[in-house]
């Protein structure tokens, strides 16, 4: 008797009644339902009244396949079962909710559509996918316990996409609700509550943003007057960094827009560039919802102030303390908003200024910047210098100041307003009035507190350098603050003003330090200043003060603030008996106008430093810039203007504006002053335009007029193509160089040489006889014949050019050389050799030319000889192989094509081989990666081994996320395979993902899969975060099974994994005799019994954890607790266990340690030996050191209790513990020791706990006792 399957006219597949109601089941019966309701085997296992047991060995024997799984739940049942009949199995299933009669309603028919199909592997992928972080209110809509889903969280490295699969999972296996239905009523409740959460923190955020945009002061000492961001704000110059070059973008919005960036922005900018400012403008932009900005479709952004977020290990505690303090959103809640939503942008504000930049905890900042968190988000990072670790693939931006434009526009939107151009001229005027403060109004920060105050100061005046500009300045900070307070104690006030020494060292002993301290405690500061003075310098708006992590701080309103005070107290040091060592952190690149600042300040003591800067790897650029702040007779220091021009003069394409203009002043005062210049160096900077107005032209816009003193100009670096008439116009300039001597050019100039036309070069030259040399790439030098204006090579060697490597995607790198190989061929110069390394497109070529990844073309060269393509991701199949070879014909001189690959490519017909390379007898070679060499027959069109090794590939190692890197390697493993080549190891590090095995193959972070390989030998897994459960376990074996070369299977873990049930291990492993290993970390090797599925330990080593395992901030926490979890349930002694900044709690029952930086708890261990308890000065009560007691008496094996001391600070506990009697006895009777570090030095002072008083004890009363225990 056949069951049989109709469709109502809802659609739904329903079995009708059996035509006899009593027949036995068939086994095509079984087959059918297992066909039609897989995914509910186990709901409909219960109804039948299978044992659990047997269900779970049913899961375990097949893996992946449900239908399997029911098929073979339903032959247990009919083979077990007293009557397995159709009418029993079709009451189970009405009992399930799928009814076998057919309804005619449609509606109840759509409603059991739903309770009939079960979650499959694709829904609860996209479940997962969708609003992931709320994984945590899903597992509550379906009822999960808060127990599962805490040891959810607990697992280490988990995104939650992962969670929330794995809550699904939980769900499905426990549940005895049919499924569909049900999922799709608590989505639809979670997605109600998400929204909500959504929009509450949308609109939170937005609040705190408007705080923030609305009360901007443009001068810090006006505080009656504030603007909203929007009527201050001007686009500065920004630049993004390609191929190594630094373009200009169009707009700040295109930060964020920007294409071809990764998730990762870097934006980097000098003190006083606007960064913070930009920030609050994306604020302002995402706020005040404005059309067409980058932010605009934004749901979240989050921009937080990282110089507050000192000792802050979460973000999203980060968040509420500092964006949403005032609001009723909880921590868990933002987690799961963040975590959920797709359309979140980060900006981190200021990592230069961020306490914890250089630490080595593992902070939520640290994991952004590293990229180890929110991979899939848009994280942005603003900051003076590159952060010292960073992900190397950031796209780099760089803030360049203000250009005339900009400056026009603030003048006239934030200074003048309804005034008009008059007042706008008027401004500018003064500015132009002071050239000295041209470079330094390119800094947006300077130019607005100058344009201030030259608007409203009448008696405004020329300035001679930056300290004098600086001095009136702060002036004008003192005197508008007396203007406003002439009702209080002035002269006290002036004493301020005059008398500033404390605040002097204050600011240099902060910036002298390796690590530099921009911000102190408000205590620190009122004792160091004193209450009134600091008082006074936060009304003035120097100082400010600033709620932080660790509560109220105070710094300088900028950088430059602080510069300008420490500089009045290094003047007084070099006034002095000083010790250069006191500035051996304070780096003139980083710290420039400290130097500026005390130089101006004291003529007499600029001379030391300037003496010490001239001793400095580089510091002749910065003695230039400290000499022009003297502002008397420069007649004193003409010695040192000698000095500095009897070496070579240098500016470079790396040099800010500032730096060259500084040293144009020099060989200024060097012309006018007749102090001969040996040598300019004019290195990468060189505009397209070469020369404009007799002078040369910088890329920078400066000009380098002619110098009657300069003897040698030297040309070098990167920069534009000089063809003739740009030639004559650099000779045009040399001839007004009256003492030149030599003109020469060097680098990445010119490959080959350009003639010049002998009538266009200046007479002067020749009866001067000015010598003109070119250096090549290929290190010849020519000469200029200034009769014929030819070049003529020096020495006897021959004009030819050798190797030439094109690298990467620099589109400028690449244009440059393909365009100096192009006329080296039409010149016929020889080219010896073309390497093209990872640059190759994946069209490999087009039109006849090689494609490049930087999108140029490399046309055919006739007097290229030899073409090598190299690179790790190179696929050439056969289609690109004949066009290559297409290619190479079109090379009428080529000789020898090299290819690089790990196996070999496949054959070519003969036909497609380009008969001019058969004449030609072109060599095509193709070196594998394992060494060998093939040889292409161009008669036969066949790859041929050269030597007698053996086609085989070595050890292959994956690691890591990186997905292009995996592609390439998991498609030439997969084409070894095809081809029959033996793979020796297959070394996967760090980078299998936690679901471990999907559809047969082994699953990877980088969401690739890696086939079963039948040519594969060992096969090596580690990697410290590595969760290996039963399920994954069998899961691999089964892998390794499909494996038919396979031998060794290698693991790593902290201790040994759980037995395998002998029935679950795949035949062929016991057959083939694999081998099976795992190598703890303690170095043990344990081997699993294929017979029995036990892992048997090799040698006589013990199974412990030794040492001591560390619980801190820069740890893996989670990985960590779960492995002393599994050690403490297997019975493995662990030695000692460290928990450092964790801010332990424990609650006095001592049922676990709560570590509440990292939002896990460390469970009872029954096998710990020794805990350790430090945290830098923490204060800990009475209730706290009670429940770590009562944690210490559970775990029954703990014998010493640790409170210790760390960087010199220790911690605070009660003097005495009071209501742990039973606890402390219990401790007693187990001779525990409880010892507490008070010492505040390197070395330790122990008192210890006496466990009949609960008082602390000092060593001596112990020892006096006779009760001390070493």
């Amino acid at each position: 008797m056949m069951w049989e399957l109709v469709r109502s006219d809802g659609g739904q597949h329903i079995m009708s009644r059996a035509r006899n109601k009593g027949s036995a089941v068939s086994d095509d019966d079984l087959r059918d339902l297992s066909s039609k309701i897989a995914g509910l085997w186990r709901f409909l296992g219960r109804e039948l009244k299978i044992p659990q047991r047997a269900l779970d060995r049913i899961g375990s024997n097949n893996p992946g396949d449900v239908t399997a799984k029911c098929y073979q739940s339903l032959l247990y049942w009919r083979k077990n079962s007293a009557n397995p009949s159709k009418q029993v199995l079709k009451d189970a299933r009405r009992a399930m909710n799928i009814d076998t009669e057919e309804r005619s309603d449609s509606s109840s028919d759509r409603q059991g559509d739903h309770k009939v199909h079960p979650v499959t592997e694709r829904q609860r992928l996209a479940s997962s996918s969708e609003k992931a972080g709320m994984w945590r209110y899903l597992g509550k809509e379906l009822h999960i316990p808060k127990s599962v889903l805490d040891n959810i969280e607990m697992k280490p490295s988990r995104e939650a996409v992962n969670r929330c699969h794995d809550v699904l999972l939980q769900w499905e296996q426990t549940t005895s609700e049919p499924p569909r239905l049900v999922l799709k009523q608590a989505q639809k409740k979670v997605d109600e509550i998400y929204a909500g959460l959504e929009e509450k923190l949308a609109r939170a955020l937005k609040m705190t943003y408007k705080k923030q945009y609305d009360a901007i002061q443009p001068i810090p000492y006006i505080r009656d007057r504030l603007y909203r961001i929007d009527r201050i704000f001007v686009e500065g110059g920004v630049k993004v960094l390609v191929a190594g070059s630094w373009e200009r973008l169009t707009s700040y919005q295109d930060i964020l827009k920007d294409e071809r960036a990764t998730l990762l922005r870097v934006i980097e900018g000098d003190p006083g560039y606007g960064k913070s400012t930009l920030a609050l403008e994306f604020a302002y932009d995402w706020g005040e919802g404005v059309k067409g900005s980058s932010v605009e479709n934004v749901r979240i952004l989050i921009i937080l102030r990282l110089r507050q977020l000192g000792g802050v290990q979460s973000i999203y505690q980060a968040i509420k303390w500092f964006l949403l303090s005032e609001e009723n959103v909880n921590v868990s809640d933002i987690k799961a908003v963040i975590e959920s939503c797709h359309s979140v942008k980060i900006i981190l504000d200021g990592h230069d200024e961020y306490p914890d930049r250089d630490s080595e905890n593992q902070s939520d900042i640290r994991k952004l910047v590293m990229r180890e968190m929110f991979k899939n988000l848009n994280v942005s990072l603003t900051t003076r210098y590159l952060p010292k670790h960073y992900d190397q693939s950031a796209r780099r931006y760089k803030l360049t100041g203000f250009d005339d434009r900009a400056r026009d526009e603030y003048i006239r939107k934030a200074v003048v307003g309804d005034a008009g151009e008059q007042a706008v001229r008027r401004v500018k005027q003064k500015l132009n009035d002071n050239p000295i403060l041209s470079d330094l109004c390119d800094v947006p920060l300077i130019f607005v507190m100058f344009a201030h105050m030259a608007h409203e100061k009448k008696d405004f005046r020329k300035f001679k350098s930056v300290t004098e500009f600086f001095r009136y300045m702060i002036s004008c900070f003192h005197h508008h603050l007396l203007s406003k307070m002439r009702d209080t104690n002035v002269g006290q006030m002036r004493r301020f003003e005059n008398d500033h020494a404390s605040l002097d060292q204050m600011a240099f002993d902060g910036l002298s330090k390796e690590h530099q301290q921009l911000s102190w405690s408000e205590e620190e500061v009122r004792s160091q200043l004193g209450d009134d003075c600091c008082e006074y310098y936060v009304r003035l708006g120097i100082l400010i003060k600033e709620e932080v992590s660790a509560g109220v701080e105070i710094r300088f309103y900028h950088k430059l603030f602080c510069e300008w005070f420490a500089a009045h107290h290094l003047a007084r040091l070099l006034a002095g008996d000083w010790n250069p060592s006191v500035l051996e952190y304070v780096h003139p690149y980083d710290l420039q106008y400290l130097y500026r600042f005390a130089c101006g300040l004291s003529q007499d003591s600029s001379e030391r430093l300037i003496n010490y800067l001239q001793d400095l790897p580089g510091g002749d650029k910065f003695t230039i810039l400290c000499l022009l702040e003297q502002t008397g007779d420069l007649d004193k220091f003409v010695n040192v203007v000698s000095d500095l021009c009897k070496k070579t003069l240098e500016i470079s394409g790396d040099d800010n504006k500032l730096m060259q203009r500084s040293t144009l002043q020099l060989l200024e005062i060097a012309s006018s002053h007749g102090v001969p210049t040996v040598c300019l160096h004019v290195d990468a900077c060189l505009s397209e335009a070469v020369t404009a107005g007799g002078n040369i032209l910088l890329n920078s816009g400066l000009h380098v007029p002619p110098s009657s003193t300069l003897e040698t100009i030297e040309i070098t670096g990167k920069g534009p193509d000089i063809p003739e008439e740009k030639m004559i116009g650099l000779l045009a300039y040399a001839e007004k160089c009256e003492k030149l001597r030599k003109l020469t050019f060097e680098g990445k100039q010119l490959l080959i040489p350009v003639s010049v036309q002998a009538e266009t070069i200046p007479p002067s030259l020749k009866t001067r006889n000015i010598e003109v040399l070119l250096h090549s790439l290929e290190e010849l030098v020519y000469h200029l014949n200034l009769i014929e204006g030819k070049w003529v090579k020096h020495g006897t060697g021959t004009v030819r050019i050798r190797d030439v490597g094109l690298r990467g995607n620099n589109k400028d790198e690449h244009e440059w050389r393909v365009r100096e190989l192009t006329r080296a061929s039409a010149a016929g110069i020889p080219i010896s050799c073309l390497h093209l390394d990872r640059c190759v497109s994946e069209a490999v070529t087009a039109s006849g030319n090689i494609l490049l990844y930087s999108g140029l073309h490399v046309p055919p060269s006739s007097t290229l000889e030899k073409i090598e393509i190299t690179g790790k991701s190179l696929d050439i199949p056969e289609q690109k192989m004949t066009e290559l070879l297409a290619y190479a014909g079109e090379c009428e001189r080529l000789e020898k094509l090299t290819l690089q690959c790990l196996v070999p490519l496949s054959a070519i017909p003969a036909e497609q081989i380009p008969p001019s390379l058969k004449t030609r007898n072109i060599v095509v070679l193709l070196h594998s990666l394992e060494g060998l060499v093939y040889d292409l027959n161009l008669i036969e069109g066949k790859w041929v081994k050269h030597g007698t090794g053996t086609v085989r590939i070595g050890d292959v190692g994956l690691r890591g996320n990186n997905k292009d890197e995996h592609e390439w390697i998991v498609r030439e493993l997969t084409r070894a395979s095809a081809a029959g080549i033996p793979i020796s190891c297959l070394h996967l590090d760090g980078c299998v993902s936690e679901a471990v095995k999907a559809s047969g193959n082994i699953l990877l972070n980088s969401g690739l899969h890696v086939p079963p390989s039948s040519t594969l030998e060992k096969i090596k897994i580690t990697g410290k975060s590595l969760d290996m459960p039963e399920q994954k376990m069998i899961g691999l074996l089964a892998y390794a099974g499909e494996c038919e070369r396979l031998e060794k299977l290698t693991l790593q873990c902290l201790i040994p994994l759980s037995a395998i049930p002998a029935e679950q291990i795949p035949p062929s492993l016991k057959t083939r005799n694999i081998e099976v290993l795992l190598l703890s970390l303690e170095e043990l090797v344990y081997q699993l019994n294929l017979i029995q599925g036990k892992w048997v330990k090799h040698s006589s080593g013990t199974a412990q954890i030794g040492g001591y395992v560390e619980l801190n901030r820069g740890t893996e926490i989670g990985w960590r607790v779960r492995e002393l979890t599994r050690a403490s349930a297997a019975g493995i002694p662990i030695a000692r266990v460290d928990i450092g900044g964790c801010s332990t709690v424990a609650d006095q029952s001592g049922s676990s340690l709560a570590l509440r930086r990292s939002q896990l708890s460390l469970p009872i261990l029954s096998t710990l030996q020794k805990l350790r308890i430090r945290d830098i000065g923490r204060r800990m009560d009475n209730t706290e050191v009670v429940g770590i007691l009562s944690y210490t008496a559970r775990c029954t094996a703990v014998k010493e209790l640790v409170f210790a001391s760390f960087l010199g600070s220790p911690m605070q506990l009660p003097d005495r513990v009071q209501g742990a009697e039973s606890i402390l006895s219990t401790l007693k009777s187990r001779n525990v020791t409880v010892k507490w570090d008070i010492s505040s030095s390197s070395s330790c002072s122990w008192t210890y706990l006496d466990l009949l008083s609960g008082r602390w004890e000092t060593e001596d009363r112990r020892r006096r006792k006779g009760c001390l225990i070493s």
